[in-house]
């Protein structure tokens, strides 16, 4: 790792039933790749200190799926109390280590638009140990994920265990938030029909 950059862990979110979809989100395919295969490379091209994903349903099979990869792999038991139980589990993961991590970057593994520059963007906007949060702009005017926390928030991000995710940090510590617009429309995909409009858009079938 670069030396003259902060230390900072990338936590990949893909513990989720994704009931909507009828099969896996996470496995969904994304041009040669998985969706999730594809988030992991993207964190893989960013100056990090470690890249942690989060599973839950379907673990074992995306486990199968990812496992070449050299990241930490985190099982979290209760991935049915929703995103802010990942983020809470992920960073008790990252305090018990000792890494001495300085920031969490959270990301989704359903936003395959978003990419290495745009994450290396948010990583060189972030000066630690100055309580700043860096979060990325929505069309709607919210902001969210992809989004960095400084560590002076990780016991909070610990208490976190609804599906709102960090939503409420955001809100309470909106002074310290920078918000950032990504390249590209910050998209999420929820339904079928969202994958299948974007994998058309990114992917011509011949």
């Amino acid at each position: 790792m670069n030396q003259n950059k902060p230390n900072i862990s990338i936590v990949i979110l893909a513990a989720g039933a994704s009931s909507r979809m009828g099969s896996p989100k996470q496995l969904l395919k994304w041009g040669n790749d998985s969706l999730l295969n594809h988030t992991i490379k993207t964190a893989l091209r960013v100056d990090v200190s470690e890249i942690i994903v989060v599973l839950g349903a379907n673990c074992k099979l995306i486990e199968t799926d990812i496992k070449q990869h050299p990241v930490t792999i985190l099982k979290n038991e209760n991935w049915k109390l929703g995103l802010g139980k990942s983020i809470a589990f992920a960073t008790e993961y990252v305090i018990n280590s000792n890494s001495k991590s300085q920031g969490i970057l959270v990301t989704l593994a359903d936003q395959p638009l978003i990419n290495s520059d745009y994450l290396n963007e948010m990583i060189q906007d972030f000066s630690p140990d100055e309580s700043q949060i860096i979060a990325t702009a929505y069309t709607d005017e919210k902001k969210g994920v992809p989004v960095l926390f400084d560590a002076v928030y990780f016991e909070e991000l610990t208490k976190l265990s609804n599906d709102e995710g960090a939503k409420a940090l955001l809100k309470a510590y909106d002074s310290f938030v920078k918000t950032l617009i990504p390249p590209v429309k910050n998209v999420d995909l929820d339904s079928k029909e969202d994958y299948e409009t974007l994998h058309k858009a990114n992917f011509k079938t011949k």
